[in-house]
């Protein structure tokens, strides 16, 4: 009977240690405050929503680092992050990827691996797609992304981007819009290697939440088609231009405009620039229009409550199209969304946004609930 008491009592005070364990080890992950530039880790349950893939759970974990800690080199914080998900549409995705600043900021470094699993609904090229025609398609794609850049003047980085990529697709059943679209190049996908020059301009006072500046960001990717599409040679041009104003000690303003365009004679599917993101044209579902070209700018007012609590609110406009683009037929998109910050130092945030866009003839207004990491640009 003495050896059950104790063993009972063994029992109860290993699970109070591992509950106030448990306690501990979420209370310094996402409620204490940590002004010294140590390392931290923390595991993120991925709850989030987007209207391409409905409800997506999951995990991931954000390892967030400093190359170095001495305060007058102002190095920027580096991270690794793993995650996996799934959705309530049927869809998977795994990737890893690191974002790293060395001592200084001498050099930058990006990486990351994917594969997603991807069925989505497909509704035709341009930037007027009905969603009467909404096909549903399978899509499993691999990709590759890696970026270095030097620090080649103050604030000015020159460098590479190089990858590799992936992309199958099927029909089921094979009688909708992506397969009778005339439009459609390389509808059973590809794969291909790709590799070119990029420049950064970057006087940002933070990376993960700024504040004051402003990064512009150009790359021109030379891409060679492999295996069974070893016969398409092209390319892919990409700028954006973002800048950041502190308006006062709790509200910042900040601006955000892409430009996309795929380049040469061909027009693979899966490299078409597609409009509608969690980041940019929050309201749309991704790839309802995809073309050629894309354009897109944005504005977001951002208010910081308080250390942990902030608001947004974001407008902006977009398109897509096969040459020219034109002011009359811009796409509008506006909403607004609450943060909360795990991270007071390095500015590390869980964001709730709606996006609401356009109201075609005959459809219901185009609208969106996103939940993410970070801030949207």
């Amino acid at each position: 009977m003495k050896k059950l008491l104790v063993l009972s009592l063994i029992l109860f005070c290993f699970q109070q240690s591992q509950a106030q364990g448990i306690k501990k080890f979420i209370k310094k992950m996402y409620f204490d405050k940590d002004s010294t530039k140590h390392s931290s880790f923390v595991v993120l349950p991925i709850i989030t929503s987007a209207p391409e893939t409905g409800l997506e759970v999951g995990g991931a974990g954000l390892y967030s680092f400093y190359s170095d800690t001495v305060a007058a080199n102002h190095t920027r914080v580096s991270n690794i992050y793993p995650y996996i998900s799934v959705t309530t549409k049927g869809q998977s995705h795994f990737s890893v990827s690191t974002d790293h600043w060395s001592t200084k900021n001498l050099y930058h470094y990006t990486a990351s691996v994917s594969y997603i699993n991807y069925p989505f609904n497909f509704y035709g090229i341009g930037n007027n797609t009905r969603k009467a025609d909404a096909d549903h398609v399978d899509e499993k794609r691999f990709k590759l992304d890696i970026s270095d850049a030097k620090l080649v003047t103050k604030n000015l980085y020159a460098g590479f981007v190089a990858g590799a990529y992936h992309y199958a697709y099927f029909d089921t059943p094979p009688t909708g819009i992506f397969i009778t679209d005339p439009q459609i190049e390389n509808r059973d996908g590809g794969g291909g290697v790709y590799i070119g020059p990029s420049l950064v301009f970057d006087n940002r006072d933070n990376n993960t939440y700024t504040t004051n500046g402003l990064i512009i960001n150009a790359y021109y990717k030379l891409m060679k088609g492999v295996f069974s599409d070893n016969g398409y040679t092209g390319g892919f041009f990409g700028i954006e231009y973002s800048q950041f104003f502190k308006l006062n000690s709790k509200l910042i303003l900040g601006l955000d405009i892409q430009e996309q365009s795929l380049t040469g004679g061909s027009s693979p599917f899966y490299l078409l620039p597609a409009l509608g993101s969690d980041e940019m044209m929050r309201g749309y579902y991704n790839g309802r229009y995809r073309d050629r070209n894309f354009i897109a700018g944005q504005t977001e007012l951002r208010y910081r409550i308080s250390d942990r609590i902030g608001i947004v609110g974001f407008l902006g406009a977009g398109e897509v199209a096969h040459g020219n683009f034109s002011a009359r037929t811009l796409k509008p998109n506006y909403g607004g969304g609450l943060r909360y910050f795990f991270d007071t130092e390095k500015g590390l945030s869980i964001r709730a946004d709606y996006g609401i866009g356009q109201k075609v003839s005959g459809e219901q207004r185009q609208s969106g609930f996103y939940i993410g990491l970070g801030q949207a640009f």
